[in-house]
This record gives C-alpha cells, sequence and structure tokens, in this order.
C-alpha cells in the first residue's frame, strides 16, 4: 500500500509538469538549459531564505507558541518575496543572454520570445519547488507507520500532492504573467503576482484543515491560469496553435 502511495502522489504532483517538459522542453536544447536555470535560481533563493531563517531563529531562541509561530510567518513572507526578486533577477538575466544569442545567431529572430522564456522559466521555479515541497512526504510515504493513526487526517498524502500540482503549474502561470508585465512594465499586474504568490503561502496556514487552503489555492490557480493564456496571446475562439506565429502560445 505504501508503494501506491508514493507513485500516485508522485504522478499527481508531477505527471503534468513532467508531460509539459517532454512535449515543449526536451526537443530544445536551448529550453533545457534555461529550465536548469531557472530551477537553479530558486533554488538559490531558497538558500538564502534558509539563511535568513535560521538567524532569525537563532536571534529569537524562544520556545513561546506565539513567537515561533510569528517567526515561520516572517519566514514565509520573506521566502516568497525572495522567489520573486529572483524571478525578477532571472528576467533581466534572460533579456541579456537573448540579446548576446542575437549577436551570435546568423537568423534575424531571437532565439526564444520572452514568452517561450516565462513559460520555460516558470515551469523551472515551478519543477524545484515542488520537488522541495514533496520529498520529504514521499519518503515517509514509503512507510513504516501509518497516517491517521493518532487523528491526523488519513488525506495527508494526497492533499499534500495536489497542492504541490497546484503550486507548480501556479509557477507557470506566475512566470508568464510576471515576465510580460516587466516586459510592458505593468508594475499592477507584478503586485497582484506577488500578492496572489503571498496569499496561496498564507493558505498552507490554514492546515490540518486541508480543504481550507486547497480549494482556495485551485480557485487561485484557475484564476492565474486563464490571465496566463490571454497573456501569452491565446484566443478564446481558438484551440490552437499556429506553428509559424510567436507568441500564439505560451509554449510556442
Amino acid at each position: 500500500m505504501t508503494v501506491a502511495v508514493f507513485f500516485g502522489c508522485s504522478f499527481i504532483a508531477f505527471g503534468p509538469a513532467l508531460s509539459l517538459c517532454l512535449w515543449t522542453i526536451a526537443s530544445e536544447p536551448l529550453r533545457i538549459l534555461f529550465l536548469i536555470a531557472g530551477a537553479f535560481f530558486w533554488l538559490v533563493s531558497l538558500l538564502l531564505s534558509s539563511l535568513i531563517w535560521f538567524i532569525a531563529v537563532q536571534i529569537g531562541g524562544s520556545n513561546n507558541a506565539s513567537v515561533q509561530k510569528g517567526l515561520l510567518i516572517f519566514g514565509v513572507l520573506f521566502s516568497v518575496l525572495l522567489q520573486e526578486v529572483f524571478r525578477f533577477a532571472y528576467y533581466r538575466l534572460l533579456k541579456k543572454a537573448n540579446k548576446g544569442l542575437m549577436t551570435i545567431s546568423q537568423e534575424e529572430t531571437i532565439p526564444l520570445s520572452v514568452r517561450q522564456l516565462s513559460y520555460v522559466s516558470g515551469l523551472g521555479f515551478g519543477m524545484m519547488s515542488g520537488v522541495f515541497s514533496l520529498v520529504n512526504i514521499l519518503a515517509d510515504s514509503l512507510g513504516p507507520g501509518t497516517v491517521g493513526i493518532y487523528g491526523d487526517s488519513p488525506q495527508y498524502f494526497l492533499f499534500s500532492a495536489f497542492m504541490t500540482l497546484a503550486v507548480i503549474l501556479l509557477h507557470i502561470f506566475w512566470g508568464i504573467v510576471f515576465f510580460d508585465a516587466c516586459e510592458k512594465k505593468k508594475w499592477w499586474a507584478l503586485t497582484l503576482v506577488i500578492l496572489s504568490h503571498l496569499l496561496v503561502s498564507g493558505l498552507t496556514f490554514l492546515n490540518p484543515h486541508y480543504e481550507g487552503s486547497l480549494v482556495p489555492s485551485y480557485f487561485i490557480m484557475l484564476l492565474m491560469g486563464t490571465w496566463a493564456f490571454f497573456t501569452a496571446g491565446g484566443q478564446g475562439n481558438s484551440t490552437w496553435c499556429h506553428p509559424q506565429k510567436q507568441g500564439v502560445c505560451c509554449a510556442d
């Protein structure tokens, strides 16, 4: 049973992301490179967040429950803001890299459009975030032990997998909207991306009332997905992508 839970939760959390990698990334070496770079940038933001968290805990140095909760809230807030700072830094790096690639390229068009870069980087951010969110939980799902024996929710692993899936997809949508907002200097859009990221992260404080965090998170994901679809050039009356036109869909 533990093996079935492990593979079931793994496929739920990472199945869509791996499918996107195979269909839209794996055949293009340049996209693979930018995907790995995006994952690396998210990882650096996590390392810095961990360092700040460690320092804050050492300074706080209290076993008081309210102090510990305050430190946890501070840690989540700082981590989200740092992720978005690194997303902006990655956007700036990709813009310079794309200009350099165009300089040495013999083609007149840029190697990757901003919409393609936003999609690839968002997927890199999301996959690395998902791995670090779920890897320990998946390890525990292999046993020994039974979730729920002390009154905890027996659906803990399942809810965690679905929450990880939502965060991975949200990172893709946030990346598309974020890059477009940077290109067009839509600061209100940048603010909404950051606020929605903070909101989704803050909803996890409702756990172990998993329905209270999962349902609103998926609602936000649907809204952000719709926004990202139209931002990437999607058409409400068309469900296909023209292979010769840049920017018609996020994966171009």
